[in-house]
């Protein structure tokens, strides 16, 4: 079990949420405002793990964070999908009416996109965190302003729910994948998932060549993800280069490695980011409710780093 783990995020947040449903109460937390200090306390061991959103079902992928896995020496090790619950904070007593701006991080503004057309008048504005926006309303009471984030937002300060559920789809979820350090993560003997990394030619059937490889062993690409590439030294002028995350679910590990040495002969480079357990994906439409320690009290009270 580490004993720290870095976040993006602050106390309230939904980062803070999904690293205690995986990690549970010991770790500290280590707030960081970017996903790119996220990896850098990994990296560096200040973190021996860290916890990084990846996509939204609603809002999409975050392709920055594509980019920091493929650039830096982490390794993917566990996976977490938590339901989201948006809502609408605001201080006590505020009325819908005298809402003026809604603070919230952009994409948890995305994903309550159909509630807010509804009221052109407000001004969005995109923050760094959504439990880090709830707590400066909280202290500042800042007159017409109400915030976009989870109901553990609402209750650790003190803030009414104004508007519950506001996001564009109950089966509202986030991908979370876990990191650890490239060099000292160990290998998980039950992994059924892996994330991959690819760069297939600059030719017309490459990336079937590669699909059809996937399917011939009997495994299922569960994501792919193209993201932009430097431009290769065989790629034509003027042409655009792309590499592809992908991930991969298979019964016992040797596909996977049988998939690799496939694999090696129809792309320019291939690494594998990571090897896990699957994350389970709950049907689940009700509040979502941070884990609880058994004197009863929020787990977040275990302790923050930084």
């Amino acid at each position: 079990m580490p004993q720290y783990v870095s976040i993006q995020g602050f106390q309230g947040s939904f980062h803070e949420v999904a690293a205690r449903r995986y990690f549970g109460a010991q770790p500290a937390l280590l707030p960081c405002a970017t996903f790119g200090a996220v990896v850098a306390h990994v990296v560096n061991g200040t973190a021996e793990a860290g916890l990084m959103a990846m996509e939204n079902s609603l809002a999409g992928s975050i392709l920055p964070n594509y980019l920091l896995l493929e650039r830096h020496a982490v390794r993917v090790t566990g996976e977490v999908y938590l339901p989201i619950h948006q809502h609408l904070l605001a201080l006590p007593g505020t009325t819908l009416a005298e809402v003026q701006a809604v603070h919230s991080h952009p994409m948890a503004l995305r994903q309550c996109g159909e509630f807010l057309d509804r009221h052109p008048h407000w001004k969005l504005v995109e923050t760094d965190d959504t439990g880090h926006s709830a707590q400066l309303l909280a202290e500042q009471h800042t007159p017409g302003v109400a915030v976009v984030a989870g109901a553990q937002a609402a209750e650790q300060f003190g803030l009414q729910i104004l508007a519950p559920a506001i996001h564009d789809d109950p089966h509202n979820y986030t991908r979370f994948l876990v990191l650890e350090r490239a060099e000292t993560a160990t290998a998980d003997p039950q992994a059924d998932k892996a994330s991959l990394y690819f760069c297939a030619p600059h030719a017309p059937g490459s990336l079937a060549a590669v699909l059809t490889r996937v399917a011939a062993l009997g495994l299922n690409l569960s994501k792919l993800q193209s993201c932009p590439r430097p431009r290769h030294a065989r790629t034509p002028a003027g042409a655009w280069h792309y590499g592809f995350h992908a991930d991969v679910e298979f019964d016992e590990i040797n596909q996977l490695e049988a998939l690799r040495r496939d694999l090696e002969a129809v792309t320019e480079e291939l690494r594998v980011l990571g090897a896990y357990r699957r994350g389970r994906m709950a049907e689940e439409t009700g509040e979502e409710t941070p884990l609880l320690t058994k004197e009863g009290t929020l787990a977040r009270s275990a302790g923050w780093g930084g």
